[in-house]
């Protein structure tokens, strides 16, 4: 059983929040379950979406939608298929219109990653660039966009 599917009951209170902005609670919940700062997470989602729950980009690949970054965390519409088979997401649309669950989606997704190449600003990186062998400068160039934000944050207010 994956850590994912045992968090599914607080996945569920999360969707009762369904029309709620994804406010302090949002990030804190996600951060205390995925054990990332919750500062941090709120950074990465200003860094993709400006904190627009409705946020969707187009990952443009030789002049086609290769794929879609959806909601406040981006959360690229690759994972979806994974997403519904643990049962947490009916459809992408879900993405859109719960935040809470983006951020946590978004935080499971980083914990991920951190948790296959280590804790470091570049692996960091890896969640908006992936972990290509060429694409080290875009994920530092990422990372540090995060890092700026993530400073900005820490000298604004505690978590």
């Amino acid at each position: 059983m994956t850590v994912f599917r045992r968090c599914l009951p607080a996945l569920a209170l999360a969707g009762l929040m369904l029309a709620a902005p994804a406010g302090a609670f949002c990030f804190k919940e996600a951060g205390a379950r995925y054990h990332q700062d919750p500062r941090l997470l709120r950074a990465i989602a200003i860094v993709e979406s400006r904190l627009n729950p409705k946020a969707v980009g187009k990952n443009i690949r030789k002049g086609k939608v290769a794929s879609r970054d959806l909601g406040l965390m981006q959360i690229n519409d690759t994972h979806i298929p994974e997403l519904r088979a643990l049962g947490v997401i009916k459809n992408r649309q879900e993405l859109l219109t719960n935040p809470c669950l983006n951020v946590q989606v978004g935080a499971w997704i980083l914990a991920r990653s951190l948790k296959k190449c280590g804790i470091s600003w570049e692996c960091l990186g890896s969640y908006n660039a992936g972990f290509a062998r060429n694409n080290s400068a875009r994920r530092l160039k990422y990372a540090r966009k995060v890092y700026t934000t993530y400073l900005a944050l820490l000298s604004r207010r505690p978590a």
